[in-house]
């Protein structure tokens, strides 16, 4: 019988989650950060910026920044003088990316960075479940809003571990279970029913924005996460809610 994994609220076999996982993200890549500022208020701004100073990103430094397609987070981090590897599975969101470098005069994976204190910004097309890259390659591996979106996250997380060297260190920003009373309820309302017409109105895809918030509702409750990035073989791993739980930055370390 086939391995059977969820898409949103649908049950799918898992050979064919990666391709509509895929159809998803090519079709909002050119809209997707006018959706996130949409949806958020422009609060995933400032959850990003939060993020990146807690990876604490220093020169000299090889970071893989994975679903890192249109290049929020490696912008941010590149400042700092370490070279970002930005790798997505899907080639649509890296062009978007590529694009919004080479506006910025940062080097797309030329080497070369957009001012003397700056890294490098590298772009390659990657799956998470089986990075092309050999054992303790980078010095942190970073994630944002893009776990949920794999088909074995277990899977995902042990490549995270086997690419990183030793005391390499993991960071993963996601959605998450708000656990604020009253407040939980006011956001499933609003995700529920707006988010999918903010979707249709702005980006012209109920469909897509649909998945994105079921995805987010399938997603394992923070205990539930942090215990898989221990399972993978992390150490020290701490989570960080943000508003009680709407997002969470989980980090772990190799050690």
């Amino acid at each position: 019988m086939n391995e059977q994994v969820s898409f949103g609220y649908e049950t799918v076999d898992a050979s064919e989650k990666e391709g509509r996982v895929g159809a998803v993200f090519s079709g909002v890549a050119r809209k997707y950060d006018i959706m996130n500022d949409a949806m958020s208020g422009g609060m995933h701004r400032l959850w990003k910026d939060q993020f990146v100073r807690r990876v604490k990103p220093r020169a000299g430094e090889v970071i893989l920044d994975m679903a890192g397609g249109t290049g929020d987070i490696a912008f941010r981090m590149v400042k700092s003088g370490a070279d970002i590897v930005v790798a997505d599975i899907n080639q649509d969101m890296l062009d978007v990316g590529v694009e919004r470098a080479m506006q910025r005069g940062i080097g797309a994976g030329s080497g070369e960075g957009g001012g003397e204190s700056e890294g490098s910004l590298t772009w390659s097309c990657q799956n998470a479940e089986e990075l092309s890259y050999p054992d303790k390659q980078f010095d942190a591996y970073t994630i944002a809003f893009g776990i949920r979106n794999v088909t074995h996250i277990d899977t995902a997380l042990a490549e995270a571990h086997r690419v990183l060297k030793y005391g390499g260190r993991f960071f993963c920003l996601e959605f998450s279970t708000m656990t604020w009373p009253g407040m939980k309820e006011a956001y499933d309302l609003y995700s529920h029913k707006l988010v999918p017409q903010i979707g249709k109105a702005v980006a012209g895809d109920e469909d897509s924005y649909r998945y994105l918030i079921e995805s987010i509702r399938r997603f394992p409750p923070m205990p539930e996460f942090e215990q898989m990035i221990a399972n993978a073989g992390f150490a020290r791993t701490k989570v960080e809610p943000i508003l009680g739980g709407l997002v969470a930055i989980h980090s772990g370390w190799k050690i």
